[in-house]
């Protein structure tokens, strides 16, 4: 990300608004925004290998293994307005089993992205697929998007929840009702 041309962008948005760049309030504005924008995208520079760091390792269990509640941050990408939440993600193994904090981290590199639910829920779902070759994995999201929530229809209480189910989790209907009853749903 080129910080400096998204400061400027910033200051002509400033500008277009009403409002004066050069007062005390909003000198540094323009910089402080590009630095977060750098921080909340940061997904597009990250990749699955990096983030999982080798952290993949044999296990003779091959239980339902489930992180719930990991707090996922994202931005829209029809308003570029934030939405917010909770990820449940379970896999059942087949001789490999992920560091626990690197599910959590899969679902922070792709929420870091200008982002739609439904297909955030569909990538962390398949990067757990695709990494560990599991028998299933299933992940939930419930999450709430300020889009509905402070423009538009105006729905504060609104919650937003999707679900990708792949291998058992999708073909057999007992192992997605486990899930789904261990992660609260």
């Amino acid at each position: 990300m080129n910080k400096e041309r998204v400061q400027q962008l910033i200051e002509e948005l400033l500008v277009e608004l009403g409002e004066d760049p050069k007062r005390e309030g909003l000198l540094k504005t323009p910089e402080r925004v590009a630095k977060s924008w750098e921080y909340l995208t940061r997904g597009y520079h990250q990749n699955l290998e990096n983030v999982i760091n080798g952290a993949i390792f044999e296990s003779e269990s091959n239980n339902m293994v489930i992180v719930k509640d990991i707090e996922v941050y994202s931005l829209c990408e029809h308003h570029m307005l934030p939405f917010y939440g909770k990820c449940h993600i379970g896999y059942i193994s087949r001789g490999k089993v992920l560091g626990v904090s690197k599910l959590a981290r899969i679902a922070d590199m792709f929420s870091r992205r200008l982002q739609i639910q439904e297909r955030l829920n569909d990538q962390i779902a398949r990067a757990v697929m695709d990494t560990l070759a599991p028998e299933g994995v299933g992940v939930v999201m419930e999450c709430k998007h300020m889009c509905m929530m402070m423009r538009g229809v105006g729905k504060q209480n609104s919650l937003m929840t999707t679900s990708s189910v792949l291998g058992s989790f999708h073909d057999d209907e007992a192992t997605r009702t486990e899930f789904l009853r261990l992660v609260g749903m």
